[in-house]
């Protein structure tokens, strides 16, 4: 009897069961059905990696640019057809850090009598309040000078300077002229004759008064060639640093690889310019071997210029190579070769030129 109890109580569960889901079904909102059936079934977008594109090449726009003459970098036309002025600084120890040398384009430096040196400071937009201090004359400062139709700016000179000034015809402002007060001072504050000062407002009076001309001629031929782009010295020798043993000054400059950029030293410290306390660096440096010798008892130096040629080395990127070099003084002819003898280029920037006696090249040294 008990059995059938059992049965007859699972058979009403489950009637009851099936009577719920029915329930349930007619009492769903067929409009809510209709709308759930509409509804899009939500998806997840997927990632995107963007694809790399090259930046757009943006053309420089140079209109009123072009290159300079002495570095290849773009400068203002006005600046560019400017003639440059060639300032010879005194580099006695006193003064050593001279003002207004860092706006120089090319340096150059050769010895005087007694192992000291001198600097002539080529450069075509000087525009210091403070320049110097300026020497005297040497007169193969003056061919230097001439190689770059400058106007040479200098305080006192030599009998054999004189000659040189006289034989090349080249415009010149000097010191101890009729003019000299006008673009010169001298600056109590240092012992003369290291104390001769000018300026850049007083260099440009003087050449109004001499009425030298101001821009380059149509006939002038560019001292250097330049690389359009910086480029590597090939089957050069590694270059980090280049001493070039003058007995006073012993200057050196040694490399930085992330600038590119040789910096100068002499004195055993940093050289700088005393306007601005930066140091001098220079992307190129040319060693150039001459024949040197004194002139006369006083040690006043010569050398072979006039129809000469020579070896050297030209520096650049940490690397060095072998050169030649032709000049002739009289053409206003100066050019520069590699080992193929093709006439060299130097990649874009400020050069540094050692003028070294050729019988004394073991005493620059190249490391």
């Amino acid at each position: 009897m008990k059995k059938y109890i059992y049965i007859f109580i699972i058979l009403i569960f489950a009637l009851a069961m099936v009577g719920c889901k029915k329930d349930k079904e007619e009492n769903k909102d067929p409009i809510q059905e209709i709308e759930d059936k509409d509804k899009p079934t939500p998806t997840v977008a997927p990632t995107v990696t963007p694809i790399p594109t090259e930046a757009p090449i943006v053309e420089e726009n140079h209109d009123g640019e072009m290159r300079s003459t002495l570095t290849g970098l773009w400068v203002p036309i006005e600046i560019g057809n400017r003639r440059p002025y060639a300032i010879q600084f005194n580099n006695f120890k006193t003064v050593r850090n001279q003002w207004g040398i860092g706006e120089a384009d090319i340096v150059y430096e050769a010895l005087v009598e007694g192992g000291i040196t001198r600097l002539l400071a080529i450069g075509e937009n000087f525009t210091s309040d403070k320049i110097g201090s300026v020497r005297s004359s040497r007169h193969y400062y003056v061919s230097f000078a001439d190689e770059y139709d400058a106007i040479y700016i200098h305080y006192g000179k030599t009998k054999y300077a004189v000659s040189k000034l006289k034989e090349l015809a080249i415009d010149n402002i000097d010191g101890e002229t009729g003019i000299g007060n006008t673009v010169f001072y001298r600056d109590k504050k240092i012992s003369a004759p290291n104390n001769a000062f000018t300026s850049a407002d007083r260099i440009l009076e003087g050449i109004n008064i001499k009425e030298y001309r101001q821009d380059h001629g149509e006939d002038f031929e560019p001292h250097f060639s330049f690389y359009e782009e910086d480029t590597e010295l090939l089957y050069g020798t590694s270059c980090n640093k280049v001493s070039i043993k003058y007995p006073y000054n012993k200057p050196y400059l040694t490399y930085n690889p992330e600038d590119k950029l040789y910096y100068r030293y002499q004195f055993g410290e940093i050289h700088k310019d005393s306007n601005t306390g930066e140091q001098l660096k220079f992307k190129n440096i040319i060693i150039q071997f001459v024949r040197e010798w004194d002139i006369d008892k006083n040690d006043y130096q010569t050398m072979s210029l006039e129809d000469a040629e020579g070896t050297g080395f030209y520096i650049s990127n940490g690397q060095a190579i072998p050169i030649t070099w032709e000049k002739n003084e009289k053409q206003k002819w100066m050019k520069y070769f590699d080992v193929s003898g093709h006439e060299l280029k130097l990649n874009q920037g400020k050069t540094y030129i050692a003028i070294y006696p050729d019988n004394q090249t073991k005493d620059v040294v190249i490391n």
